[in-house]
């Protein structure tokens, strides 16, 4: 440093130098480092902002000690440089060379005339006359600008869609977890209900290993349906309770041309099912009166054993029904419970089983290989005629493949995380949703008998599917009910008008197909006019259990 003076550049504009003396300064560069009012370019030394030693040649430069007026005769590069700071929106251009800082001044005859740094007179330096180059000219502008052109400002003020809800979306929440509160069971209910079912069941396993011949070798009950899936609504007066047979070195070959149903032919000669076998083949049928008939017996002793608690009676058989169905009532409720006798098969599931359960991006690979390597059953049950007759063996002696065992697993355990609905973790809405949609189709099922041919599978199937599709738990958020039940429901409304619903497990059956399209589509009217009425079905349903 001499003299601990500072060096000035030159100004932008030529014109003639004036002499420099030591220990004063040019008028011009003195009225320019001062704040005088009407000083172009003028600059406050609180405002000056350092600048990397390797500055860009002709950047503007301000001594540190102006007030001093003292001049430097070393180089820049050894010297404190500051660069003048931009000014907000209205005020003057920077001086700055190389920065882009594009304002409109006017717009005339479509086109937008910008002022760029170093124009003395804000003559136009450029003229955009199009709309293409207005966006050009708008996306070049630098991150670092406080500004923006007329063209981009237009874009800016579009409205976002607002995320506060609605007054329809509250009033829609507030009904549907009204509904829910009233489909929840009570503790006792379930408590009671689940002790009687409990007993005789206990009984009839008892009595089938200890008092007959053929089914002395039965498993350990299997408790499916949705009182054991966590769905059941209302009230817990229906059960489902599958007795297994275990069978080994058993064939199975499909029976019809969709995969669920197949015929049976066992080749083990010592087995006790031996007696039902007509033929090649596994008589569905007769086993099913055969255990129908025991449980007959069965009931008929624990009543006369035991007069003072419940007594079950043994409903009517029921054409195509693979269930011996017992009722009773219990604090006067109707419970009605399924007893299904069924064979548990271990080996490889069947072939038309090999693309379905596409659980893996939803529960996980691992978690698909675990329940492939389970047994699956089959169920005596058959559909249309029992006297139809495929390949040599008669539609009522056919079995139909069940994963219900699957379908249990998956919804207790239906998180992509492990930790979804546990008290450690966050809450989802998937049960609550399919609880609604049964409860909806159910509704409707009792105002017109028409649809009597959809069930509470259809909807089960529907959820299995779009919980595939939406994996994340951040998609099914309890917070989000109304929203996430909207598009469960949209869902089964496609796939009504589609006609198409396959099975989860068989993706080659088709639960709609037995349905005609006429019925198809006024489910799905009435499903989309109760949707588009906020759902005046539920509120009836609720007036009626407040009165």
């Amino acid at each position: 440093m001499q003299n601990a003076t500072t060096r000035e550049q030159k100004p932008r504009h030529r014109g003639p130098k004036e002499p420099q003396r030591n220990g004063e300064q040019p008028e011009e560069t003195a009225n320019r480092l001062t704040d005088k009012p009407g000083a172009r370019g003028k600059v406050s030394a609180a405002r000056t902002t350092p600048v990397q030693p390797d500055a860009p040649e002709g950047r503007q430069t301000s001594s540190l000690n102006t007030q001093r007026g003292t001049k430097c005769g070393n180089t820049a590069r050894n010297a404190p440089v500051t660069t003048a700071k931009a000014k907000p929106h209205g005020g003057k251009l920077n001086g700055i060379k190389g920065e882009t800082d594009v304002r409109p001044e006017r717009l005339e005859e479509g086109g937008v005339q910008a002022t760029l740094p170093g124009n003395k007179k804000g003559k136009p330096k450029a003229r955009v006359k199009d709309t293409q180059e207005k966006t050009e000219m708008t996306k070049e502008v630098e991150p670092g600008a406080s500004h923006k052109t007329k063209t981009c400002a237009a874009k800016c003020t579009t409205k976002e869609p607002s995320e506060e809800p609605t007054e329809d979306t509250r009033d829609l929440n507030s009904t549907l977890k009204k509904t829910l509160k009233t489909l929840k069971i009570k503790m006792t209910e379930r408590s009671s209900s689940a002790e009687v079912v409990n007993e005789i069941i206990k009984n009839i396993v008892a009595h089938l290993k200890y008092s007959t011949e053929s089914f002395k070798n039965v498993e350990e009950p299997l408790r499916t349906g949705s009182y054991y899936e966590n769905l059941k609504i209302s009230s817990p007066d229906e059960f489902d309770v599958m007795i297994p047979l275990l069978v080994e070195r058993a064939q199975t070959e499909p029976f019809g041309d969709d995969g669920a149903f197949y015929s049976v032919q066992l080749r083990r000669n010592t087995n006790p099912l031996n007696k039902f076998q007509d033929g090649e083949t596994l008589s569905a049928s007769r086993m099913l009166g055969e255990f129908r008939d025991e449980v007959k017996k069965c009931v008929k002793q624990a009543s006369k054993s035991t007069p003072r608690r419940t007594e079950w009676t043994v409903d009517r058989k029921k054409a195509g029904c693979p269930a011996v169905t017992l009722s009773t009532t219990v604090q006067s409720v109707t419970i009605s419970l399924d007893v299904v006798l069924c064979l548990m098969v271990k080996s490889s599931w069947p072939a038309v089983t090999h693309t379905g359960l596409r659980i893996e991006g939803w529960l996980g690979t691992k978690v698909r290989k675990e329940f492939k390597f389970k047994p699956y059953y089959l169920v005596p049950k058959y559909e249309g005629r029992g006297a139809e007759e495929k390949g040599g063996v008669l539609a009522k002696d056919a079995w139909r493949i069940s994963f219900s065992h699957i379908e249990k697993a998956i919804l207790n355990n239906h998180g992509s995380e492990k930790t979804c609905c546990e008290k450690s973790g966050a809450s989802c809405c998937r049960k609550d949703c399919l609880k609604l949609l049964k409860h909806l189709l159910g509704l409707l099922k009792e105002e017109d008998s028409s649809l009597d041919k959809f069930c509470s599978y259809h909807a089960k199937t529907t959820l299995l599917h779009a919980c595939c599709s939406r994996p994340s738990d951040g998609q099914w958020s309890a917070s989000d009910l109304s929203q996430c039940f909207l598009a469960l429901l949209n869902d089964f409304r496609a796939h009504l008008r589609d006609g198409e619903l396959y099975n989860f497990f068989i993706p080659e059956q088709n639960l709609l197909s037995g349905l005609t399209r006429v019925k198809r589509n006024d489910l799905a009217e009435r499903l989309e006019e109760e949707r588009r009425e906020a759902f005046p079905i539920f509120k009836k349903y609720l007036s009626k259990t407040s009165v």
